[in-house]
């Protein structure tokens, strides 16, 4: 049976010139239905992932449904037992997807979307293909797919610069990309087109349209996701990593199990960086 809280996630790039006022409306909606999350308005389009019960919801999706350019917006749908987020924001931003690029423009250009049926099978019949993470470094140690291409970027707004360092016959080469829940692929793949990368597809739904629709084949690891989940698995449930409170690291079990790991103090990766400072116990 479904958890008592659902759960969703979309996106949608579009313009949008009347940010302030949607911020009041949707915020009002949120509120007066007891939603929880965090709502993205940007120039560029709508970013949302909220939780409460069933027909709060689906009140916020009718709500959407009565603008012509939120309607029909894919969700990524999940279940839990208690509510994920501790508040409710909607927020302005210059950009749902930040890579300080004003003029990539993903709904007016982006790449083929290929299914999660489609990459599965291409896996499987051992195809040539660059599979490319699109994902930052500490996402990627969560888990990611077999043989796939680390860009080595601590934020998304790398992610310009490091396509630059790749092989310059990849241009020319079939390469997939991925990310969580799609939206980054979208922008991802516009900066590689522009680049003179030719033949770019996204994976449509992200991992967790992946997970959803074929399972875990060719995947190792769980999969980072932006709540109090931490991560979910193949099967969309929550694992047992968890998040350092001082660095906001992810760790595995195993991580947990390290000596240098003091709940709400430290863990292995804020010992080992400078501009982390662990908490004080005293």
């Amino acid at each position: 049976m479904p958890g008592a809280i659902t759960n969703i996630a979309g996106y949608r790039f579009v313009d949008v010139h009347d940010r302030e006022n949607l911020q009041t409306v949707l915020r009002s909606v949120c509120l007066d239905w007891g939603l929880k999350g965090t709502v993205l308005l940007a120039p560029e389009g709508i970013n949302f992932f909220i939780a409460g019960p069933q027909v709060s919801v689906d009140a916020f999706v009718a709500h959407l449904e009565d603008d012509e350019r939120f309607r029909n917006i894919p969700l990524k749908v999940s279940y839990t037992e208690y509510q994920p987020f501790n508040r409710m924001n909607v927020r302005l931003k210059n950009e749902i997807i930040s890579v300080g690029l004003d003029h990539i423009r993903p709904h007016e250009s982006t790449g083929e979307e290929i299914s999660p049926s489609e990459f599965k099978a291409m896996l499987d019949r051992g195809e040539f293909v660059h599979v490319l993470d699109t994902r930052n470094d500490y996402e990627l140690r969560v888990g990611t797919f077999e043989n796939a291409i680390d860009l080595d970027i601590r934020t998304f707004r790398a992610f310009p610069e490091a396509i630059a360092g790749l092989p310059a016959e990849m241009k020319d080469e079939p390469v997939v990309m991925f990310c969580t829940g799609g939206i980054r692929c979208e922008k991802a793949s516009s900066i590689m087109m522009e680049a003179g990368f030719t033949n770019v597809k996204q994976l449509k739904g992200g991992v967790l349209g992946y997970f959803e629709e074929v399972g875990g084949a060719h995947w190792n690891g769980d999969c980072f996701v932006f709540d109090q989940r931490v991560a979910v698995n193949p099967e969309l449930m929550e694992t047992d990593v968890v998040v350092c409170f001082a660095c906001r690291e992810p760790l595995s079990a195993e991580e947990q199990a390290s000596p240098s790991y003091v709940v709400g103090t430290s863990c292995p990766y804020c010992l080992g960086r400078n501009d982390v400072v662990p908490i004080s116990g005293e």
